[in-house]
């Protein structure tokens, strides 16, 4: 039974669900759609499935709809029997959820601070919100690269991965990883996995 997922190649949420449908054997059952959904252009079409025009959006055999990213990540997480990326022991759930939350959140504000930057006069109050913000977040996850190293790897990891491969795509030029080094050696680790690898970022337009 396929699937429906409005797709993009840049969006690091979509590309989330896709390393997560990658590690689940899942990418050979959805039709991914190509849709371009732009913050200050809704998308009508997609509009008719998701009302915020937001990305991604997972339609199923029988016209559910699902979104937005740790939902349609849960879901295909209950399509198989293997190890959850979303555990069940309440200890480690809560853990994997609560990066989830941290790679999700920076996320946010990484595309909020792009977009602030392609403004013709940006805020410097938001970009100075947003660069500490970003400090923070790299401090906080410096200190937990080990816990992220030895935890079994799940939709946390894949969380947190996005969002500091995202810097990467964005900003190719910040070094985050001068004063990240354990955070920048996990990040090697997981950004070699094959599902990551098949779902790099293409800037496509």
């Amino acid at each position: 039974m396929r699937m429906k997922l409005h797709w993009s190649p840049r969006s690091p949420f979509v590309r989330k669900v896709m390393i997560v449908a990658h590690e689940l054997g899942l990418v050979d059952r959805l039709d991914c759609i190509r849709t371009v959904a732009a913050t200050t252009k809704p998308h009508e079409l997609l509009m008719r499935d998701n009302p915020l025009s937001k990305l991604p959006t997972l339609v199923l055999p029988d016209g559910t709809v699902i979104y937005d990213s740790p939902v349609i990540g849960e879901y295909f997480d209950s399509l198989h029997n293997g190890p959850k990326l979303f555990p069940s022991e309440m200890a480690e759930r809560l853990t994997a959820l609560r990066w989830q939350a941290l790679g999700d959140g920076m996320l946010d504000f990484l595309l909020l601070w792009r977009n602030e930057l392609s403004r013709p006069a940006p805020s410097e109050p938001h970009l100075t919100a947003y660069a500490t913000k970003r400090a923070k977040a790299l401090e906080s996850l410096e200190a937990e690269a080990a816990s992220l190293q030895r935890t079994r790897f799940a939709i946390g990891h894949i969380a947190v991965g996005c969002a500091l491969s995202y810097i990467d795509f964005r900003w190719p030029g910040d070094r985050w990883r001068d004063n990240h080094p354990k955070l920048a050696a996990w990040h090697a680790t997981v950004a070699a996995r094959p599902s990551f690898r098949a779902t790099e970022a293409v800037d496509d337009s």
